[in-house]
């Protein structure tokens, strides 16, 4: 029975939403109401694409520049790898490449002008470890040529030095000597000073790689800071299957112990991934809260429209309603509003996004990474916006509704009944 009764408030909301009312403006708002939930969601999808494209186009250039595992010491800097747990992760099932870094804090100088790098020794499979490749800008991913070490360097550190492939001068890496103290009568005597030439220049699009980063042969790193040539800075580590990183990590952990930190691609970036997260509910939020706003014309709408139902509302109590199902219809009347309205504004917002996605109608500009606005649009932003619009629709119609029953209350007790 009370199945039937809700089934037939169903039925007689949609009349009331998509009947003509006696009073024309009950119509106009109804509209208006609609059209300012489906406004609201399609600007709050696109919103969220936009931030996902962003968050993509970084992701790629990390991905293009970061191993799948990254090994480091929780102890110290440097850490030896002649040891037998680090013979056994060499030759675990999945380990498709194994490449020892030694990194550390240089002095570059070129034609009078010097800027502090990073130096990044790495070994001669580094170049299959991630896609560094793909970076290159000018020239190639060479570290020995013919007259010996050569290094590559990043696009910032190359413009602060304003040097190329092709210059026929060196650039020179001081590195600060261990164990010895600075002569203040000849402080060059203090560090170790080696020129080599650049053999190409990346660009990954970001600053702290751009700006900072120069690769050269792990030998050479390991040479100018007075280690020998088992200690290593970090590991880096290619997983032959993805889908096996997080177990190879798991077992790679346990076999290390805690001394060392094992880190997948989202754990080396730890800190831009949560900033990311963080801005994309904080934008959420934002137009959240906007669409409250605009959701609040169901209100009115219901306001308005209980007003002129009121001998519909007084045949439907005489005919044996009660307070529950005549709520329950105002309820739906405004709940049906949110969801036609969401759902309007999310056909539009994915047809819009879907075609910035694939065709690419709004650009970028010149001067910037990508052509196009990068755009990603995600079935899970779909339905947390759609079920958004739900529960704020159902909140807001939850008012007037309350309103009708307590006045029903009221009159109920005035005539004694």
């Amino acid at each position: 029975m009370r199945i039937r009764q809700y089934a037939w408030s169903l039925f007689v909301a949609q009349r009331y939403l998509f009947s003509k009312k006696s009073h024309n403006t009950i119509n106009i708002i109804s509209i208006v109401s609609m059209c300012g939930v489906a406004v609201g969601s399609m600007a709050l999808i696109c919103v969220l694409s936009v931030l996902n494209g962003f968050e993509h186009m970084v992701q790629d250039s990390f991905t293009s520049f970061d191993p799948d595992l990254k090994i480091t010491s929780q102890q110290g800097r440097v850490f030896d790898l002649n040891t037998e747990a680090w013979q056994q992760v060499r030759t675990l099932d999945g380990v498709e490449l194994f490449s020892e870094v030694f990194s550390g804090n240089v002095l570059v100088g070129f034609n009078g002008r010097q800027t502090p790098a990073l130096i990044k020794g790495v070994n001669a499979n580094y170049s299959h470890m991630t896609g560094v490749k793909t970076l290159m800008i000018d020239g190639s991913f060479m570290l020995r040529g013919g007259a010996g070490n050569t290094a590559v360097v990043g696009v910032g550190v190359a413009n602060t030095l304003s040097l190329g492939v092709d210059f026929v001068s060196p650039i020179a890496l001081f590195v600060p000597k261990r164990n010895v103290n600075v002569n203040l009568a000849r402080p060059e005597t203090a560090f170790t000073q080696h020129h080599l030439f650049v053999s190409g220049v990346f660009a990954a699009n970001q600053p702290e790689y751009d700006d900072e980063i120069v690769f050269v042969p792990i030998d050479l790193a390991q040479q100018l800071f007075d280690y020998s040539p088992t200690e290593v800075s970090s590991v880096e580590i290619k997983v032959r299957n993805g889908n096996q990183i997080d177990k190879l990590e798991s077992t790679i952990q346990t076999i290390l112990g805690d001394s060392f930190a094992v880190q997948n691609r989202y754990e080396q970036q730890a800190d831009f991934y949560r900033i990311l997260q963080i801005e994309k509910w904080i934008t959420f939020l934002i137009l959240a809260f906007i669409l409250l706003i605009a959701t609040c014309n169901i209100i009115g709408s219901l306001s308005m429209l209980m007003i002129n139902k009121q001998q519909d509302i007084a045949l439907f109590f005489n005919l044996g309603a009660d307070n529950k199902i005549v709520q329950f219809l105002f309820l739906l009347e405004g709940w049906m509003i949110s969801v036609y309205g969401a759902l309007v504004g999310l056909a539009v917002g994915v047809v819009l996004c879907l075609i910035q996605q694939y065709v690419g109608v709004i650009k970028m500009g010149e001067g910037f990474v990508v052509e196009n606005y990068p755009v990603a649009l995600q079935l899970g932003d779909v339905f947390l916006v759609f079920f958004t619009v739900i529960i704020l629709g159902f909140l807001l119609a939850s008012y007037p509704a309350s309103v009708l029953r307590k006045r029903r209350i009221t009159k109920s007790n005035e005539k004694g009944i």
